[in-house]
């Protein structure tokens, strides 16, 4: 119960604190503007302001969508189906995604846990740079599962690998990875950024053994070992 009241309590510190930001923008520059003649440089104020109204509307809808975490309780959630549902979804233009999770692969998990496979596809196609294909994979590693999302894009710099999880780095909104590591904790799951320089992203999502199981209905183990 804790952590689900940390994640709603970090939405809503999430709509107060950065929609007051953008609103404080939108105010200060208007306040600018009304006394200011026409020319390029109010234009450039107006196109500020634009900018700010993009981000709190962009704001709102990113709490809204994530406004269930927590609510409903934690099921057992197929792999496979998950990277399925989130393709569909994710801007991915011509990135191919190879989905190789072994059938039956499942995690017990928030039911919003689809958003974090979506995160990390929205991640690659916004930050990647000339990226053409998503792996997801598994791997083995003692009884932890540990679910692999790697690309073949730029990757993440080693000074940044801790900030990205960060709400309010990168553009947009920066809020995707912060509340996929926040939806991944309400089962005890972790989420990590260890690619290699110039090698791609890899973020590695470990699994503890009591939340993962292989289905009845799935393959035998066909899972890789881990390191």
């Amino acid at each position: 119960m804790g952590i689900k009241l940390s994640v709603r309590s970090l939405l809503s510190s999430i709509t107060r604190h950065d929609i007051n930001n953008q609103l404080t923008v939108i105010l200060g520059y208007l306040e600018i503007m009304s006394d200011m003649p026409p020319g390029p440089l109010i234009e450039e104020y107006f196109r500020k302001v634009s900018t700010a109204a993009k981000r709190i509307s962009s704001m709102i809808r990113f709490t809204k969508e994530y406004e269930d975490i927590g609510v409903s309780d934690p099921a057992w959630q197929d792999c496979r189906t998950l990277v399925e549902t989130s393709e569909k979804q994710a801007p991915l233009g011509n990135i191919k995604v190879n989905n190789e999770f072994p059938p039956g692969t499942e995690v017990f998990a928030d039911p919003l846990v689809f958003k974090v496979f979506y995160n990390l596809m929205d991640n690659a196609f916004r930050y990647g740079g000339k990226i053409t294909t998503i792996r997801f994979s598994a791997l083995f590693h003692e009884d932890d599962l540990v679910i692999v999302c790697e690309d073949d894009g730029v990757g993440v710099p080693a000074v940044d690998k801790e900030k990205i999880f960060e709400r309010g780095f990168g553009k947009n909104t920066g809020l995707g990875l912060a509340i996929s590591r926040e939806i991944l904790s309400l089962s005890g799951i972790t989420i990590n950024e260890n690619g290699g320089p110039g090698q791609g992203a890899r973020f590695e999502i470990t699994v503890p053994k009591e939340m993962w199981r292989m289905a009845k209905n799935g393959a035998s183990w066909q899972v890789q070992s881990g390191p």
